[in-house]
């Protein structure tokens, strides 16, 4: 470490530059596909609920595994979007209006065991590639 005294205090955040720029790009993709569509940061002005994100987020994740990379209607808008943005966007929707208070959390309000089920499930076994 250098004897830069900012070097100091800047380990102590944390680092954003671990963060992959084509990740961020994809993300920033999605984000501006919304914020054209709803404007920018709008869950910050109207209360968003969480079920509908996630909704969103799991669709998209479904399309991609399904082999699908870019999601059709912005293919058609010709401002195409990976699926993956999509997702990381609707993360960052949820995980900011939460923090900016704007969250309305509608998950069951009893939690479930889907931690404790993935560890009875867990298996050795692979699927054949």
């Amino acid at each position: 470490m250098d004897g830069n005294p900012k070097t100091a205090m800047g380990a102590q955040k944390p680092d954003l530059s671990v963060v992959p720029p084509s990740a961020l790009l994809h993300l920033a993709t999605a984000m501006m596909n919304g914020a054209r569509k709803y404007g920018p940061y709008n869950w910050r002005d109207d209360p968003v609920s969480t079920r509908v994100y996630v909704a969103a987020a799991m669709r998209h994740l479904a399309s991609y595994l399904d082999g699908e990379d870019y999601s059709a209607d912005t293919v058609e808008a010709e401002e195409p979007v990976h699926h993956l943005g999509h997702v990381m966007a609707c993360c960052a929707i949820v995980l900011d209006a939460w923090h900016a208070g704007t969250l309305l959390d509608n998950r069951p309000k009893v939690p479930g065991r889907t931690g404790e089920l993935i560890e009875t499930y867990r298996t050795t076994k692979k699927l054949a590639a």
